[in-house]
């Protein structure tokens, strides 16, 4: 009894001084700048497994891009006219409440049939407060969700960000990447965002949240920006790797590019086939999933799987008590496509075709399931 609660006390005090001493190291990195200084040590005092007491078997880790979760204020500083009472889409309260209810009912329907996802990233937000309502409706007020998020410097205002479980993930750090493309001083995109926290009490995890630049444009001449977004998510990794090769980290989000692309194959090394792994390279697992007909999203009828996630060597280890990756999968219920007309079978958006369909998203979600 005095063994166990001494242990008990040693595990608290050690989590404690982990806390404290990744905030006073977080607020002197903040002012070095230094990425690989942060991370190196970051991982260093994460990398710590305290095993829970709790009767947790899994955890689910997913991603949604919300399609244009925006907030009817207009906020000056971002091109967000498109989505304001008086704007061409007529984005009044109704339909913001309308589409929070609806996102809400599809996170609600994977947290009964899954259970509640640990941590979801998104994204296509406006803002924090998009967020924070989302998280906040009746439906989704029982999971307890914390919201991480930061501003990014696209023009459209939409950003990434978590949303996670309180009762399951305990947020350490986090910090925002941008991505630049010297050949454009002008370009502007989404930030990517890691988030560093302790699941259950036991295992430490890195997610690292996404939205690569689109093809428009044309894919061949776009490609270039997601070869860059993919290059800064790669040094984002290594880094993590390069203080704990065992790290367990997860790469997910809109990637604007399938599993085959060579943004993703080539420049991030996520490769679709375990036994083919070289050190440090990352397992996509919806590379066969893609190859076997599935998708996120349909673009010109073809179905896409540009929604990705993507879990380093680290979470392919299966470790008594702690957690790894078991499968991934889409989540598509019928109330979330589309049944009739020319976008049958597509994911059920808020706008399609340029007239408000009063949907859920263009994208269906995915997730990865993580067991000990």
């Amino acid at each position: 009894m005095l063994h166990a609660f001494a242990n008990q006390k040693f595990r608290v005090s050690l989590q404690c001084f982990t806390i404290l001493t990744i905030k006073l190291m977080y607020k002197r990195l903040f002012m070095m700048n230094r990425v690989v200084f942060f991370m190196l040590f970051l991982i260093g005092l994460l990398n710590i497994s305290v095993y829970a007491q709790k009767g947790y078997k899994t955890a689910v880790v997913a991603f949604y891009n919300l399609e244009n979760l925006y907030d009817t204020e207009d906020d000056p500083l971002i091109d967000d006219e498109e989505f304001l009472p008086n704007g061409v889409n007529q984005w009044r309260e109704e339909r913001y409440q309308h589409k929070l209810m609806h996102l809400s009912e599809v996170i609600d329907a994977m947290a009964k049939e899954k259970g509640c996802p640990i941590v979801i990233g998104t994204s296509e937000i406006e803002n924090e407060k998009v967020m924070l309502d989302l998280a906040s409706t009746e439906t989704l007020k029982p999971y307890h969700f914390g919201v991480v998020h930061h501003d990014s410097p696209d023009r459209r205002g939409v950003d990434v960000a978590f949303l996670y479980n309180k009762d399951r993930f305990r947020v350490l750090a986090q910090r925002a990447f941008r991505v630049k493309y010297p050949q454009d001083t002008s370009f502007r995109t989404r930030d990517q965002l890691l988030m560093s926290g302790i699941v259950d009490n036991m295992d430490t995890l890195h997610l690292i949240v996404n939205h690569w630049p689109s093809k428009r444009g044309g894919e061949k001449r776009s490609m270039p920006l997601r070869m860059a977004a993919a290059d800064l998510t790669r040094h984002i990794v290594d880094s993590l790797l390069a203080a704990n090769a065992n790290a367990k980290i997860i790469v997910l989000g809109d990637l604007n590019d399938n599993p085959d692309a060579k943004s993703i194959t080539e420049k991030l090394r996520g490769k679709g086939k375990i036994k083919n792994l070289l050190p440090g390279d990352l397992f996509n697992p919806m590379w066969q999933m893609y190859r076997d007909g599935l998708a996120s999203y349909y673009y010109h009828d073809m179905p896409e799987m540009i929604d990705n996630i993507i879990v380093s060597q680290g979470l392919l280890q299966p470790d008594s008590g702690v957690y790894h990756y078991s499968s991934a999968h889409v989540f598509r219920k019928n109330f979330m496509i589309t049944q009739t007309g020319s976008f049958a079978g597509y994911p059920f958006r808020t706008y399609a075709g340029g007239s408000y369909a009063g949907g859920y998203s263009d994208h269906f979600p995915v997730y990865v399931i993580l067991n000990r």
